[in-house]
């Protein structure tokens, strides 16, 4: 294990058992940067419309939704950078593939588990018991 890792897993360590960061010293800030990718499926993959969101410390900042085809920006740091990435014809292209191919592939892995099982008054049901271990 690195020194890096080691260090970080000191501090994870820390903080679940819940000794202050650094002698009594309280924490001065917690930074959130989140993006989350939304896939909305019409007629099963026949029109896939994507939303690709970032939110920085609880405040949406940039959205892009594959239907409008641009990026929107919702403060002055989301405006600057929807103006640079919707002037950008590469990456344009990219983002109006990724989600075909996102949301696809998603789908297309997740169909079996969520549309093809029978609920409670089917011929078939689920068994509900320990999960199996995943391996890779």
């Amino acid at each position: 294990m690195g020194r890096g890792a080691a260090a970080g897993a000191l501090l994870v360590a820390l903080v679940v058992l819940g000794a202050p960061p650094a002698a009594g010293a309280e924490l001065s800030a917690v930074f959130l940067h989140m993006g989350k990718q939304e896939c909305y499926f019409i007629n099963g993959t026949q029109k896939i419309r994507s939303v690709e969101t970032l939110v920085y410390n609880r405040e949406q900042y940039l959205v892009y939704d594959s239907d409008v085809g641009l990026y929107v920006g919702f403060n002055p740091y989301g405006a600057m950078n929807a103006r640079r990435l919707n002037n950008d014809p590469m990456w344009q292209e990219y983002q109006r593939t990724s989600g075909e191919w996102f949301c696809r592939v998603w789908y297309e892995g997740s169909t079996p588990f969520i549309t093809e099982r029978r609920g409670e008054h089917g011929a078939e049901r689920v068994p509900s018991g320990p999960a199996l271990p995943m391996t890779l």
